[in-house]
């Protein structure tokens, strides 16, 4: 399945295919989040399996660079899938995790429902 641009309550959505490119670099995300989010996307929605594991270890700085990259094209990330191995092998990702998901620039969701939802509860 491709990349896919939605709307949900009236959020431009851009919902990454699972099988894409893997998210491994900062420059990984200019090229296949940025660039696909010209489409008119607010929002990426990708799946969590498209980043590497390097991305979950806050210590790599992966995850930071990749996080202020996205957000100096202003543009939301939610990452779609279950992170909890990756949330059990550390002490500071679910600390990230936890305050990333009060904002609303960052979330880490299970599914797209769960993504739906948020939106809706966070409306313009």
């Amino acid at each position: 399945m491709p990349d896919l641009l939605v709307e949900h309550h009236g959020v431009q959505v851009l919902v990454c295919d699972a099988d894409g490119a893997p998210i491994a670099t900062e420059q990984d995300a200019l090229d296949h989040l940025v660039g696909a989010a010209f489409q008119g996307a607010e929002l990426v929605a990708v799946p969590a399996g498209r980043f590497e594991d390097s991305f979950y270890d806050l210590s790599s700085g992966v995850a930071g660079a990749i996080l202020q990259k996205l957000a100096n094209y202003r543009l939301r990330l939610a990452v779609v899938g279950d992170i909890s191995h990756h949330l059990r092998a550390s002490v500071a990702l679910p600390d990230l995790v936890r305050e990333a998901n009060r904002g609303r620039d960052v979330w880490f969701v299970t599914d797209l429902d769960e993504l739906t939802t948020r939106l809706a509860a966070h409306r313009p």
